[in-house]
């Protein structure tokens, strides 16, 4: 049987290749999208044994065009994805015979599989009843902000709590927008300000806002007011007394926990010990398994347990 090219597959086999390459993003492509990421070969390299795999750059396609509007300002642009999920995927496997566990799109009627092409969306407004949508229909009630990042509003930064951030992209322009870009970019610089803007993304239109990071502009999505959740804790009405000596302990702790934030500090180590064992495994060694792990003490005195706490960062300050 000849192979396939990647023009003929599925959306649905498309997909568990670029589960195979580890394409960034792809749970959220469409099938056009996926065969792109997969012509383009975004596979990731496997690090060897010890050595960090180097940070991704930006892909040259961008996952939406539009503009910025601004006033009566229009300023073309692209959005790429700033970040990477870079957690290790495992595959579902037979464990009789290490086959793959596959995952098929059944109608629940006929028991038979059912293609992309023969699938439509539905909204379940009554058990069992449905009202469909065509592609063509939900065009129709795309937003106004389908093409566009509409500056609303410019606020200061420290009025939006970080509970509504979701996601960042990178904001670049194209080559006739690159001058407006610059001139919205510093004067966004100078105010010490962010906008705050509407855009839609994969069907769904999004809150945002748009900040300048050294000489680009980033693009970070947000929850609407109604996504988040009001939080109703019982555990959080309790009338503890606390003590001036537990609270000046505390601070104490606090202070000895201060410094400034420096992102090369950290780093996956969950992460590095999953790569080694992978790599153990390939190499057919036997993987060393860690100490289990001692259950945290008991706190029965609060005030010892910060005063043991602040002598242990003072050690490691010291050291």
């Amino acid at each position: 049987m000849a192979k396939k090219s990647l023009q003929d597959l599925t959306k649905s086999e498309l997909y568990e290749k670029a589960q195979k390459a580890d394409v960034p993003g792809r749970s959220q492509m469409s099938r056009t999208e996926l065969l792109k990421a997969l012509s383009n070969g975004h596979a990731q390299e496997r690090p060897k044994k010890g050595r960090k795999r180097a940070k991704a750059t930006t892909t040259k396609r961008s996952i939406w065009s539009g503009a910025i509007t601004f006033g009566l300002i229009t300023i073309p642009v692209g959005l790429y994805t700033a970040t990477e999920d870079r957690d290790i995927a495992f595959h579902l496997l037979s464990a009789k015979d290490k086959s793959r566990i596959q995952y098929k799109r059944v109608s629940s009627k006929t028991g038979r599989e059912v293609d992309w092409d023969d699938i439509v969306k539905g909204y379940e407004y009554e058990k069992g009843k449905y009202v469909v949508f065509t592609p063509e229909e939900l065009e129709q009630v795309a937003p106004e902000s389908a093409r566009t990042i509409d500056v609303v509003k410019i606020v200061d930064a420290d009025e939006i709590d970080p509970i509504y951030f979701e996601k960042s992209y990178f904001v670049a322009p194209s080559k006739v927008g690159a001058k407006a870009y610059k001139l919205f970019l510093r004067a966004l610089a100078e105010s010490e300000r962010v906008a705050v803007a509407k855009v839609t993304i994969r069907e769904k239109e999004r809150l945002c806002t748009l900040r300048v990071k050294e000489d680009l502009l980033v693009l970070e999505t947000m929850n609407w007011p109604d996504e988040i959740r009001v939080p109703d804790f019982e555990q959080l009405k309790d009338n503890s007394r606390i003590s001036a000596e537990e609270l000046k302990m505390a601070r104490l702790l606090i202070d000895h926990l201060a410094g400034e934030f420096d992102p090369s500090e950290f780093e996956d180590s969950y992460r590095q010990r999953l790569e080694d064992a992978i790599e153990a495994k390939i190499e057919g060694n036997e993987i060393e398994l860690a100490p289990a792990e001692a259950e945290p003490a008991t706190v029965t005195n609060l005030l010892d347990a910060l005063k043991a706490s602040v002598d242990q960062t003072r050690a490691k300050r010291s050291a």
